[in-house]
């Protein structure tokens, strides 16, 4: 079974998406069901884990609602405010309730404290979700690895999975320390990590050649049995598409047995996030 590990659908008069603007033109429509099903269809993708893009409860119920009608849709990862944690915790106790609800993501990228995510009050939020056997998307980039390393050796029961890559920045030939930091993350957590979402961190002059280098760094370090591929489609229309990413990771991970290769493309998903088969 293939399975998608990372992809948004959103409605603009939602109006919940403050980081979604006219000047993003590939963006700035509708992105449903209906578009992304024959994109699946022709990369022969099964089902997706479905992720929020806005920072509120209503876009997750809104996505579990997409769920229940969408059988391509095998997961849903929502948002809860952590900030305030006797209402997350009784969010995601409503959240359980929905039998393709599997986690939560925080927007961390989008915090100005790199260190946010270690807040004491925070650990109460984390340990619901362990109790719950619920998953943490974390979506981060190099300067918040280090604290995301505290946070997930404090809470070392977490099923937590690194979106992205941790976004290295690509455009501008970023190496250190972001080739240091998520190589602590593997080495010294369980967490898994994410193949998606780098083909956005390049400049206009470069191409998927230019990713190459750090999929094989998140191939080395996590090794085959604890990478999802994911599409992180529509944004990866910004400097791509979803038919070309998918070759281009299935050309490079080719060399792989084809046990190792259903991994990345799915048995992982499947997995991590506790989906039905």
């Amino acid at each position: 079974m293939r399975i998608d590990g990372h992809q948004h659908f959103w409605t603009l008069q939602r109006d919940d998406y403050t980081w979604l603007t006219p000047d993003l033109k590939a963006l700035y429509r509708d992105f449903l069901p209906d578009d992304l099903q024959p994109l699946l269809i022709q990369a022969n993708v099964d089902h997706t884990v479905l992720v929020q893009a806005a920072a509120t409860t209503d876009e997750t119920r809104y996505l579990l609602e997409i769920a229940k009608r969408q059988p391509i849709v095998a997961g849903v990862v929502g948002w809860v405010d952590m900030n305030s944690p006797e209402g997350a915790i009784n969010t995601l106790d409503e959240f359980t309730c929905h039998s393709k609800f599997v986690g939560i993501r925080p927007m961390i990228q989008e915090i100005n404290d790199p260190a946010w995510i270690n807040q004491p009050k925070l650990g109460a939020v984390l340990n619901a979700l362990i109790e719950r056997d619920l998953c943490f998307d974390a979506l981060v980039r190099s300067a918040h690895l280090p604290y995301l390393l505290k946070c997930l050796t404090r809470h070392p029961d977490l099923r937590a999975v690194v979106d992205h890559g941790a976004k290295p920045n690509v455009a501008n030939g970023e190496w250190q320390p972001w080739a240091d930091s998520i190589a602590a993350i593997a080495s010294q957590t369980s967490a898994y990590c994410k193949v998606s979402g780098l083909i956005t961190e390049v400049s206009d002059m470069q191409t998927y050649d230019d990713i190459m280098p750090y999929l094989n760094h998140l191939l080395d370090i996590f090794g085959p049995e604890r990478l999802i591929w994911g599409s992180d489609w529509p944004v990866l229309n910004l400097a791509g598409d979803y038919k070309s990413w998918h070759d281009a990771a299935v050309n490079r991970l080719v060399v792989l047995s084809e046990a190792d290769q259903n991994r990345i493309f799915g048995s992982n998903a499947i997995e991590f996030y506790g989906l039905k088969k």
